[in-house]
């Protein structure tokens, strides 16, 4: 093991750059050098994976492999994304974890019909937002650690309720692959090691606001974030699991377990009871689905969650031909671009918690699309839409606050997951013997009372994280996602039109360089994107700005799974350290 650590270490000095210095020399070298030759496809684009019975595409390897091997065990595609999900909360843990909230579109081959779960948290039922303010004590907004931005965590009743609909296998074997790397250990991955040096940076900044002891003793506990290819262990969240697995949903929400988080939590500061915990369900909802052209449909879920951004985008985008301009040119970036800055206005100042504010029904509408498109100068950028951006605080950019898969069996059950802790690994705190970190969703709340995300109890926060789905002509097509913040809905936009308007197979599609709004006119754009495009972009009045291969964590990581005659093609992002993986 000590000769796979040091191996690993060799490689790791060109993937995580020790000094500032180093940063910033290395994409120098590296852009003279340029990548290896292919012999066929794009030079900067690896082979897509195709296979036939089965196909899983997630953030980690390891987590991969334990979906193929459920899969062929005779599990159904929501086994085999729940075992993955339980495994990345353990081996990505500054995506995702049992602390945190999911979200699912499953496609369910036997009637033919998509079905969607919120599987997001609340905020404690005996809390006001006066309450709140008091104790908030003159702050303007919700703090990103400790005990006041926790809500409920709905992964695990959200894994429950898909497997009461959908699984074959039972729970325990579901997570047992899990238990068990947890108490055997496995290896950091390269990017993952990255986000937990960043990590611990990010806390370490401000451990005097909230207490971090536990969190370091499970993670950081000589001092230090674990290296590219140490061996890992969690003993803490496998008896977690190992109990969740055994005793079902209530092991989490309604046992003894749930008295050791909710005393911690409260001695914390927060106002949770162990009836906010016993008291908490995931919804089934209904996936709403925007047509764009030739029959394709893009499906997403509905508020809390920002899904319906990416459908106002198509409404808009649907208005104008982009086909007749090459994928990554300046005049149809300059469209995608204007139509998320005027899908987001939107984002901002309606989606909020349906069972508390419902969202205007004209939103995504035919004509509000049209409306919104003439908005657009095809000559230049216009230099404001609307009030109002949702934005990601600069201190804690990129510390990898999301995890997506998707996986598809022989039955052709398709699942489209997304789940996180919303910043980084969450908010810092760590019950005594759980192996988690509970999320800092509740950040995202509002405190003006008139606002329709405001804070209010038992409410859902507004959610960033979203899985997408792609139909064609009433028949399932493409189940993907694209993680991080902000890109999610401009993400899956460019997924769709890469794949179907431009032609582009799901691993070049995921390959290729991606953009993202920053803030008003600032376009980031990764260091790959063409001179010419960026250069007429910018004289239409866009603020265009490159971000080099160290810091394009802001452009989130993609997984794609293709259905195509006789089986399935599949792309996973670059960006992560994952693979698709089929067979």
């Amino acid at each position: 093991m000590r000769a796979l650590l040091a191996g690993v270490a060799a490689f790791a000095l060109t993937a995580i750059p020790a000094t500032a210095q180093d940063t910033a020399e290395r994409p120098a070298v590296e852009e003279q050098i340029g990548g290896g030759g292919r012999p066929v496809g794009a030079n900067w684009a690896r082979s897509p994976v195709i296979a036939q019975h089965g196909m899983a595409a997630t953030a980690h390897p390891l987590a991969t492999q334990i979906a193929l091997d459920i899969l062929k065990a005779g599990g159904s595609a929501v086994d085999a994304a729940i075992a993955a999900n339980a495994a990345l909360g353990l081996m990505e843990p500054t995506g995702n974890g049992i602390g945190g909230d999911l979200f699912a579109i499953i496609y369910d081959p036997a009637t033919g019909e998509l079905h969607g779960i919120n599987g997001s948290g609340r905020s404690p039922a005996n809390q006001t937002l006066d309450q709140l303010l008091e104790k908030l004590d003159g702050a303007e907004a919700l703090p990103p650690y400790g005990a006041l931005p926790i809500t409920v965590p709905g992964t695990v009743d959200a894994w429950f309720a898909m497997h009461e609909r959908f699984g074959k296998r039972s729970m325990a074997d579901n997570l047992a692959p899990t238990v068990r790397y947890a108490r055997e250990g496995h290896p950091i991955a390269p990017v993952i090691g990255m986000y937990l040096a960043r990590a611990l940076r990010a806390y370490s900044a401000r451990e005097d606001e909230f207490d971090f002891s536990n969190a370091r003793k499970v993670w950081f506990a000589d001092g230090a974030a674990p290296e590219v290819g140490e061996i890992f262990t969690n003993p803490d969240l496998a008896d977690t699991l190992e109990a969740i697995g055994r005793d079902g949903r209530d092991a989490f929400y309604d046992s003894a377990m749930t008295d050791g988080m909710v005393d911690y939590l409260q001695a914390q500061g927060s106002a949770f009871t162990r009836a906010d915990f016993a008291d908490h369900h995931s919804e089934w909802v209904e996936p709403a689905c925007v047509g764009y052209k030739d029959g394709y449909e893009l499906c997403e879920l509905p508020p809390n969650s920002q899904g319906f951004a990416a459908l106002q985008m198509v409404n808009i985008l649907k208005n104008v031909d982009l086909s007749q301009w090459q994928r990554g040119s300046a005049e149809a970036l300059h469209y995608m671009v204007e139509a998320k800055r005027l899908a987001y206005a939107d984002v901002a100042r309606f989606y909020a918690d349906p069972a508390f504010a419902a969202l205007p029904e004209e939103l995504l509408t035919d004509a509000y699309g049209a409306d919104r498109f003439e908005l657009i100068d095809p000559a230049k950028a216009t230099p404001e839409f609307a009030p109002g951006q949702i934005e990601i605080a600069p201190e804690l950019e990129g510390e990898g606050d999301t995890t997506y898969l998707t996986v598809v069996d022989g039955d052709g059950m398709m699942v489209s997951l997304i789940q996180s802790n919303y910043r980084g690994m969450g908010g810092g705190l760590v019950a005594p013997g759980t192996g988690f970190m509970f999320q800092d969703r509740g950040e995202l709340f509002s405190l003006d009372p008139a606002h329709p995300n405001a804070y209010e109890p038992a409410k859902r926060p507004f959610h960033t994280i979203i899985p997408g789905f792609l139909m064609k002509d009433g028949q399932p097509l493409m189940s993907f996602g694209v993680m991080g913040g902000p890109i999610q809905a401009q993400g899956h936009v460019q997924m769709v039109l890469r794949t179907q308007l431009w032609g582009q197979d799901p691993q070049t599609a995921v390959d290729a360089p991606r953009w993202r709004i920053v803030e008003g006119l600032d376009v980031a754009v990764e260091a790959a994107a063409g001179d010419a495009a960026i250069a007429q972009l910018e004289a239409m009045g866009h603020r265009i700005s490159r971000e080099m291969p160290d810091t394009s964590y802001g452009f989130g990581g993609a997984q794609l799974v293709h259905r195509v005659e006789g089986g399935y093609v599949a792309g996973s992002d670059p960006r992560k350290d994952g693979q698709a993986v089929g067979f």
